[in-house]
C-alpha cells in the first residue's frame, strides 16, 4: 500500500514517559476523530487538537509507494549513529496506515518504533512502544500498551473510565487551551491525590522545539 505523509523530522520526543529522548517523527496524515477542518472542529469527536495533519505539504512529507519507500525516507532523516535509533509514528491517526510491512521494514533499518494513537484502531503486530491517548467518548479498541496519555479534562473521558485497562503507564497531560493554567492545577492535584497517574507536560513548547 502507499502511505499519506504530512511531515518527517527530527527532534527529542517532548512528552510522556520518552521525554527527552531523540526521535524522527512520522506524521500520517488524516485522521477519524476530526477533518482537520477549524469548521468541523466543535461537531468532532476531538475538538482540541493543536496539530496539523491535513495534506502531505510539510518538511519531508509526501505519498510513498510502499513500506521501504517510506522507511528509507525515515532513515535519512535520522543520519545518525546505528544504535538507539527510534521512531515515532504519529498523526492525525497513524493505525489508520501503519501496517506490518511498514514495521518490518523500519525494524530491517534498526528502529525501535513508537505509536502514538487514538486507540481507535487496531495496532499490527511488532511495535515496540504504544502511547494512546483517548478521546472523549470514542470507543477504545487498544485497551492494553505501554503507556496510556490522557489529555485532562475531557468531560467524556475523565482518568477513573481507565484505571482497570492494561499499561504500564499512566500520565495526565493538561490540556492546551484558554484555560491552561487552571487545567495544569487541576492535573498537579488529581496526580498528587491518584498517584497511579504521573504528570506530562508537553516541553517540546516550553523550549521552542518541534
Amino acid at each position: 500500500m502507499s502511505y499519506a505523509v504530512k511531515e518527517i523530522f527530527k527532534t527529542l520526543q517532548g512528552e510522556g514517559a520518552q521525554m527527552g529522548r531523540a526521535a524522527v517523527f512520522c506524521r500520517f496524515a488524516g485522521c477519524n476523530l476530526w477533518s482537520g477542518r477549524e469548521s468541523d472542529r466543535a461537531v468532532s469527536v476531538c475538538t482540541f487538537c493543536d496539530t496539523d495533519f491535513v495534506g502531505m505539504d510539510g518538511t519531508g512529507g509526501g505519498r510513498f509507494a510502499d513500506a521501504d519507500a517510506l522507511a528509507d525516507a525515515i532513515d535519512a532523516e535520522w543520519a545518525g549513529p546505528a544504535k538507539y535509533r527510534y521512531v515515532v509514528l504519529t498523526g492525525g491517526e497513524p493505525l489508520l496506515q501503519v501496517d506490518s510491512a511498514l514495521v518490518d521494514a523500519l525494524h530491517v533499518r534498526g528502529f525501535e518504533i513508537g505509536v502514538e494513537t487514538n486507540g481507535t484502531q487496531p495496532a499490527p503486530h511488532g511495535l515496540d512502544w504504544i502511547c494512546v491517548s483517548p478521546k472523549a467518548d470514542a470507543e477504545l479498541v487498544l485497551q492494553s500498551g505501554h503507556e496510556l496519555k490522557l489529555v485532562y479534562p475531557q468531560n467524556a473521558a475523565m482518568p477513573d473510565r481507565f484505571e482497570h485497562l492494561a499499561f504500564d503507564h499512566f500520565f495526565l497531560q493538561p490540556m492546551d487551551s484558554p484555560t491552561a493554567a487552571a487545567n495544569l492545577d487541576a492535573a498537579i492535584t488529581f496526580c498528587t491525590d491518584n498517584p497511579r497517574w504521573r504528570l506530562s507536560l508537553q516541553s517540546h513548547k516550553m523550549i521552542g522545539i518541534r
